[in-house]
């Protein structure tokens, strides 16, 4: 039983190393830079933020209780009055419906005559209505409008900082993924030499090869050691920066080892380029863009607005109940009232002002709009020369480095048979590793400009989002 469970127990710890070093790949990290990136959280925030103050914006719209008392202890007249309203605003129009009981006790001088009601209180509804200004749009509406739209802002504002986000996560991936295939060709090429040392410490003892050859190799090793320590040092900083994408589930940032690099750059899927796609109007920057306009839509229909006269249309209808007050018989019929209010600035010079400052703002977003659309075109068009100029450098550093170890393995056997110096296969190794680093930056270049052009024409599904 005993060596079952050692026998599970290491089965487990084996796994859990197995999981361990396993290659760290780019979907992981947009996957963690995604969901943790502080970034990406603070946008977020500032989207719950607009949305608070979208429902700020529809408190204008709230059911409004009002009460109010008024009790005369000294005087000739000791009329007081108990007062209670609600009042409705109207969503489709400037004004409101309201609805109010009142009740009073006591004697009111004949100039406050309307302070009377009967004994239970007189029970009041109306309306107002705007005729004329505030009837299609008014201010309340306005504010409501400009919140929901800022919450849309603040929605793709997220969308924005996210695609920027992972793009950069996927920088860093690829530079420390890159840094990691440097270290490989530095640790090989180092290690030619180490073993190498020994084949002519051999062939010196036996005196086949002068001493100052093992001299001679000894200086190549430290010298190579030299650039993969380098090499190890630029690695260690590719890590740290990619920790900055790659966090835990506590959103902590995690330093890769080593052990956890993958053989070669991440393999990203060609973007189809449709020219009628690039400037569609759901890309989150021209989207902004268009919900700033249709928000100064809204200001300058609020500006003209205010160049209308005001016209009011006030319906009220009011009934005293209860046994007859103190103010007579004449309160106990149901009583009802129309009336209008009319007034017009006859200058409007603040209304003129404001139309001409939001079309004139109009004018300069339209203008911005169409050089955003500009810049897709031709960042998308300059990130297509260079994902194909990429692919063809790769081609050929691909053939270089093939040729060049051709060149570094035939001259290796021909030192092995003696039919070659030390200088000479130092140099063919040497060539060979160059154009192997060469073919690491060409399929950088390639790998990091597919990233932008993924990013410039936002492939949410490729970024991870």
């Amino acid at each position: 039983m005993i060596r079952r469970l050692l026998a599970c127990l290491i089965l487990l710890t084996l796994a859990g190393v197995a999981r361990a070093a396993t290659p760290l790949t780019l979907a992981e990290v947009l996957r963690a830079s995604a969901q943790h990136s502080p970034a990406i959280v603070e946008a977020m925030a500032r989207e719950r933020a607009a949305s608070g103050r979208e429902l700020s914006a529809n408190g204008a719209f709230d059911l409004v209780f009002d009460a109010e008392a008024q009790v005369q202890p000294f005087g000739y007249y000791d009329g007081s009055t108990f007062e209670t309203k609600v009042t409705s605003p109207l969503r489709d129009n400037g004004g409101n419906l309201y609805g109010s009981y009142r009740v009073s006790r006591g004697n009111f001088p004949g100039y406050e005559a309307k302070g009377y009601t009967n004994q239970l209180g007189e029970v009041k509804v109306g309306a107002l209505f705007a005729l004329l200004r505030d009837r299609v749009i008014d201010e309340r509406r306005t504010t409501l409008g400009l919140a929901a739209a800022d919450v849309e802002l603040a929605r793709l504002d997220r969308e924005l900082v996210a695609v920027g986000v992972q793009r950069r996560a996927m920088a860093a991936y690829q530079q420390w993924v890159a840094a990691g295939n440097r270290v490989a060709i530095y640790r090989e090429l180092l290690a030619l030499a180490t073993e190498r040392q020994t084949s002519i410490d051999r062939l010196i003892a036996l005196g086949a090869r002068p001493a100052i050859l093992g001299v001679e190799n000894r200086q190549n090793i430290v010298r190579r050691n030299s650039l993969l320590v380098r090499s190890e040092q630029e690695l260690a900083v590719a890590a740290n920066a990619l920790s900055f994408f790659w966090r835990n589930e506590l959103g902590e940032p995690q330093v890769p080892g080593p052990e956890r690099l993958p053989n070669e750059l991440p393999r990203l899927e060609p973007v189809s380029l449709d020219p009628a796609s690039l400037i569609r109007p759901d890309r989150p920057d021209l989207s902004a863009l268009i919900t700033r306009l249709d928000q100064l839509e809204a200001r300058r229909r609020l500006a003209e607005n205010q160049l209308d006269p005001r016209l009011d249309l006030r319906v009220e209808a009011s009934k005293d109940i209860g046994a007859v007050g103190l103010g007579g018989p004449t309160r106990t019929p149901a009583e009802g009232f129309v009336g209008l209010r009319f007034s017009v600035p006859l200058q409007r010079r603040q209304a003129k002002g404001r139309v001409a400052e939001v079309q004139a703002e109009q004018e300069a977003l339209q203008a911005r709009r169409r050089l955003l659309e500009d810049q897709i075109q031709v960042e998308v068009r300059g990130l297509t020369v260079q994902v194909d100029a990429a692919a063809k450098l790769v081609t050929l550093a691909e053939d270089e480095t093939r040729l060049s170890a051709n060149m570094a393995d035939a001259e290796r056997r021909r030192f092995t048979l003696g039919a070659s110096d030390f200088i000479l296969v130092n140099l063919r190794e040497e060539a060979a590793a160059d154009a192997r680093l060469r073919l690491v930056d060409a399929q950088l270049r390639e790998s990091t400009a597919n990233a932008e052009l993924i990013a410039a024409t936002i492939d949410v599904r490729q970024l991870g989002l």
